[in-house]
């Protein structure tokens, strides 16, 4: 594993980008250590931890039992310890079991604590669709999470946010869940380890695109989807802004409220069902503050409200390019 001392730049997959903070992090606070199912031996089910244990020992990159609860709970206690553990959930859909210690327990201690006790765990969480796997294995649950006051939740689109914003959720104070979009688990991007830009704060989001007649919020994965439908509706003439949320908890409003105010128009895209979805929230938050701004209402695109359907179908469910400017070009008409 080389060290990020060696090269100020270099072209990661997002993989890469994150196993490459871990090692940093693992290599800079010997409080770090990592824990989850076959994240030692194997390298994890992406290979996102290849080369960890190795170098790290048994003791810093633990596999644990098949026990989602267990992971999350020994986390707790470890962080309650002086630790900062990193736990690695295998699949969006197996974090179910551990939802109540991380909603009851983890989210809550600090304030229940009268902040007297920090809980700085770390919980990784490959999500989403698109990877033509079985069921379970391409959920988007963040809306679920989000609603849980005091965690944070961080998501990217690029190698360099993931790589800087690894590195952010461990050093946080605060609980701190992950969700990696695993369909761009292979995607290149250079990561310039010299200099975090933008992610120096992960908290904000970013103009991934300037724009002038429409805002596209999007995150994770759907970040490329929504480039790739402001490139087509270029071709146009249609002008689109896109935004890369990034964190989701909390949610940076007032970069959101900017470009709305620039724009007059919005579309929040993502993959998790529209129904109670995040970008309710967005709509509902962004017409209060905006209303005497817009043009035309915010419009969502999302998946359909359905349990997660089988592979062969699931390009029918994700939001696509097409879905994305079929939405534009409805905000466009008011």
């Amino acid at each position: 594993m080389s060290t990020t001392a060696e090269t100020a730049t270099k072209k990661l997959t997002i993989g890469q980008a994150i196993n490459q903070a871990l090692a940093d992090e693992l290599a800079s606070d010997d409080k770090v250590l990592l824990q989850g199912e076959d994240i030692g031996s194997l390298g994890g089910v992406y290979r996102v931890t290849e080369g960890l244990k190795a170098e790290f020992g048994g003791d810093r990159v633990v596999d644990s039992p098949l026990t989602e609860s267990g992971i999350i709970g020994t986390s707790i206690g470890l962080a309650l310890a002086g630790y900062r553990p990193v736990a690695e959930i295998q699949f969006d859909g197996f974090v179910y079991p551990g939802f109540d210690q991380i909603t009851s327990q983890l989210a809550k201690l600090h304030a229940r604590m009268d902040g007297a006790q920090q809980v700085p765990v770390t919980i990784r969480l490959p999500y989403g669709g698109g990877i033509g796997s079985v069921e379970h294995h391409g959920e988007s649950p963040e809306a679920l999470f989000t609603h849980t006051a005091g965690l944070r939740i961080l998501t990217y689109s690029t190698a360099h946010d993931a790589y800087w914003l690894t590195r952010a959720g461990i050093r946080s104070h605060d609980p701190v869940m992950l969700f990696e979009p695993k369909r761009r688990y292979f995607a290149r991007s250079i990561v310039d380890f010299s200099y975090p830009g933008h992610a120096a704060d992960p908290w904000k989001a970013v103009v991934a695109k300037e724009g002038t007649d429409l805002t596209l919020v999007v995150w994770g994965a759907m970040t490329a989807v929504g480039l790739a439908a402001a490139e087509a509706a270029e071709a146009e003439g249609i002008s689109i802004e896109v935004v890369d949320l990034r964190s989701l908890s909390p949610i940076d409003f007032d970069t959101l409220e900017a470009s709305l105010k620039r724009t007059t128009r919005m579309v929040v895209a993502h993959e998790a069902s529209v129904f109670g979805g995040l970008g309710g929230e967005i709509a509902a938050r962004l017409t209060q503050r905006c209303f005497y701004y817009l043009q035309a209402p915010i419009a969502r695109v999302g998946g359909w409200h359905i349990p997660y359907p089988p592979s062969q179908i699931e390009h029918d469910h994700i939001p696509d390019l097409d879905r994305i400017l079929d939405a534009v070009d409805t905000t466009l008409a008011f």
